[in-house]
């Protein structure tokens, strides 16, 4: 048997009236004596005949038949079409339909030899130097194999090179059979991959005299044509993974990160509940969060140093006190608070906001691996108590949130939400980046892109104040001294907000001047939210409308209100003054008259 590889091979037999009957059957003789000795299979050799005079015929293509047998009776059961001797026909047929993908021959990627072999025993009646030259320039090796009339000159203009082997020329009929015998020979050749040092790394494909390098399943075959690399199946884009593709040998698994597990459909992750386990040991609530969990308390209550019992606070954070801005207790009571240059309404709760004002503010967050999973969302809950200080809306403040890392990502942009729910939705929906701290990069990104008026800031021309806020737990590890000054110079009024082992050299550098107003700082997480109190002042600005530039009348309302108060105070004060000198004179008078009673007495 030829084991030497693969081959796509089709007979091309001369069937026209020149070839009598019993001549025609030492061609069905030759065919099959050579597809005996081939290894034939759908993965092995593939074979196909087609018969022509002054047209052609397919008998069976290379799809059709896996087995000898079949082939043989296909064979068998041809019948001479006994017309002219179209051969250049039967060459472009071959080249165009029968050694085509869709009838069965292998892509030539997968470098699988095509081999037609032509038997006539005449001169052909058309031009065959043309179209035999287009067949070998698609990768077609021909055999010539001609027989006692054929004409050696259109034998030699069909062949491949070299012409000594691939042109045969056959005395009579009666030798054809001798002479499979000896084509075989030719057609399989030697075994180059047992004859030479071939270098493949996975396997060695001989074809006749010569050989190519195959890669197993799940890997291609690199330009060297001998060293094979993994194919990278998640390179595409198109595996679905939720988290992460891992490429496994041409296919792929998904996997989900630490903390996820991968679901039924094997692409999607759902967080793990770790309080699900029930040994969390929580006194009040517990929090399941990717690699862990948390313990939280009930409103009213600290969370202790054990990080899971917890304590009742003052009444404050005991009942729900409702005040918009800030509960001060007192002993046994409470009472609300507003910033300063607001009022405190007659409900005793609500605060009286600068609703005029008009503010485009940006707040630039740390979402490095540093922050941590649960601080992440104190951050988030610290975003939104700011926001719960403004009127928002889309022709008074606007509000966007930028995120970074190792890199930068905008969640929201200025012109993303109109109203103060959407984007407190918003912010508790965002999702921690983890990784590195490039602050000076975020703050690049901040300046050229969340301040545009692509991105909803509104221009310049309006006067609606810019304010950027920037919050970080640590050392930055890019330069922030270019981008925070630009920042500044652009008329982005900044605020830098400083928690645990953040740089107090780093956020004077971001905040504007003067810097003592413009930054603070806290040594832990879970008190940080005082620091609100600190930029309440100061994000309710100057109001800016339209190009007219007018002072907010909350400042005006507490003025008066402090004139109002004053002078109430000093008229007690006043009045009490007043009858204390009356009271004093009285009792002045009474001790003259008690002495003068004494002295009369003695």
């Amino acid at each position: 048997k030829c084991r030497t590889g693969p081959l796509d091979i089709v007979f091309v037999i001369d069937s026209s009236r020149s070839v009598r009957p019993f001549e025609f059957e030492t061609m069905r003789r030759f065919m099959m004596d050579i597809i005996g000795n081939l290894d034939v299979g759908p993965n092995a050799t593939r074979v196909g005949v087609i018969q022509y005079s002054s047209q052609v015929q397919n008998i069976f293509s290379l799809k059709t038949f896996s087995t000898r047998a079949d082939m043989e009776r296909a064979i068998n059961s041809i019948i001479p079409l006994a017309q002219g001797t179209m051969t250049g026909l039967a060459i472009q047929y071959a080249m165009n339909v029968a050694f085509t993908t869709q009838e069965g021959a292998r892509p030539p990627h997968k470098r699988i030899p095509r081999i037609a072999i032509i038997v006539t025993d005449g001169r052909p009646q058309d031009r065959v130097t043309e179209v035999a030259t287009q067949a070998r320039n698609a990768g077609i090796e021909i055999y010539a194999v001609g027989i006692q009339r054929a004409d050696m000159n259109s034998l030699r203009a069909m062949a491949s090179p070299p012409l000594e082997e691939h042109v045969f020329l056959v005395e009579s009929f009666e030798l054809i059979q001798q002479f499979a015998k000896q084509f075989q020979d030719k057609l399989c050749g030697v075994d180059m991959c047992v004859e030479r040092e071939h270098g493949c790394q996975h396997s060695c494909v001989s074809t006749p005299g010569s050989f190519y390098c195959e890669c197993n399943p799940g890997y291609r075959l690199n330009v060297d044509g001998k060293t094979c690399s993994p194919i990278d199946a998640c390179a595409d884009g198109r595996h679905g993974c939720q988290h992460h593709c891992v490429s496994v040998r041409g296919s792929y698994s998904c996997r989900c990160r630490a903390g996820y597990y991968l679901s039924q459909n094997k692409r999607s992750c759902t967080m793990i509940d770790y309080c699900s386990f029930g040994n969390h040991s929580c006194q009040h609530e517990c929090v399941s969060i990717p690699n862990g969990h948390y313990c939280r308390c009930r409103s009213g209550f600290t969370l202790q140093p054990d990080s899971k019992s917890c304590r009742a606070t003052d009444l404050c954070n005991g009942v729900d006190h409702g005040c918009e801005f800030k509960c001060v207790s007192t002993e046994g009571s409470y009472h609300c608070v507003c910033p300063e240059g607001q009022q405190l309404q007659a409900d005793g709760k609500t605060c009286s906001k600068c609703g005029a004002g008009h503010v485009d503010l940006v707040m630039v967050i740390d979402g490095s691996k540093s922050v941590r999973p649960q601080n992440f969302e104190l951050v988030k809950q610290f975003v939104n108590r700011i926001v719960d200080l403004l009127e928002v809306s889309p022709h008074g403040t606007r509000v966007g949130l930028v995120q970074y890392s190792s890199r930068v990502r905008t969640e929201f942009p200025l012109n993303k939400y109109h109203s103060a729910d959407e984007i407190k939705k918003a912010v508790m929906d965002v999702e921690y980046m983890e990784k590195g701290t490039m602050t000076g990069l975020a703050l690049k990104h901040m300046v050229e892109h969340s301040f545009s008026e692509l991105e909803g800031a509104r221009p310049l021309s309006h006067n609606i104040p810019r304010i950027g806020l920037v919050f970080t737990d640590g050392r930055s590890q890019d330069d922030i001294s270019e981008w925070a000054r630009r920042a500044k110079e652009s008329g982005i009024v900044m605020f830098a907000v400083g928690v645990g082992k953040a740089v107090e050299e780093e956020l004077r550098a971001i905040a504007s001047e003067p810097v003592e107003q413009h930054f603070s700082y806290s040594a832990d997480f879970t008190t940080m939210t005082h620091l609100v109190e600190n930029f309440s002042l100061n994000i309710c600005p100057e109001e800016g409308k339209g190009e007219t530039e007018i002072r907010s009348p909350c400042e005006c309302e507490a003025l008066v209100q402090f004139q109002t108060n004053t002078v109430a105070i000093l008229q007690s004060l006043t009045e009490k003054n007043i009858l204390w000198a009356c009271s004093l004179a009285q009792m002045t008078a009474r001790l003259e008259d008690l002495e003068k009673q004494i002295a009369n007495k003695k």
